[in-house]
């Protein structure tokens, strides 16, 4: 990942890049933070790639779980690319991995806790069934558990 790291400084001198206890992209800060991949490296460097097509890509902020995905999808098309300058290649399962865990939670939150039909999201907070018009809250964090809590509106 140094050798990585290295060139990643030269070729983005207006992005930071901080050790730190996850993976991701600071837009406000225009900060990679990464974290050292002890046990497979080359997940560590596909990770950063990854957070470095959300900066290039001037990634910012999403309006609707759904979008986050899609914003996930073209971080990893746009790592590959960078990937590819510097003679990397990214394993496509690992990228397929890492975007079921967004489908995967985007299906949890979008299904009707009252019927079990899945739906679309009415605002950031809330989805409404298509079935029962059962309205349920989400959180907004994307890295708590999906819980569904139904709501009155």
């Amino acid at each position: 990942m140094d050798e990585l790291l290295t060139s990643l400084r030269t070729t983005y001198p207006d992005l930071s890049f901080t050790l730190g206890d996850s993976f991701f992209w600071s837009p406000k800060d225009n900060v990679i933070s990464y974290r050292v991949e002890s046990m497979r490296p080359d997940f560590g460097n596909w990770s950063l790639l990854h957070e470095v097509g959300h900066a290039e890509l001037g990634h910012r902020s999403y309006g609707s779980d759904f979008e986050l995905v899609k914003l996930e999808v073209e971080a990893w098309q746009r790592a590959k690319l960078i990937a590819r300058k510097h003679g990397i290649t990214i394993d496509p399962e690992h990228i397929q991995d890492c975007l079921d865990t967004y489908r995967d939670w985007l299906h949890r939150r979008s299904t009707c806790p009252a019927c079990g039909t899945v739906s679309l999201q009415k605002d950031p907070n809330h989805y409404q069934c298509f079935n029962c018009h059962c309205i349920w809250r989400v959180s907004t964090s994307r890295f708590c558990r999906p819980y569904r809590k139904t709501a009155r509106i």
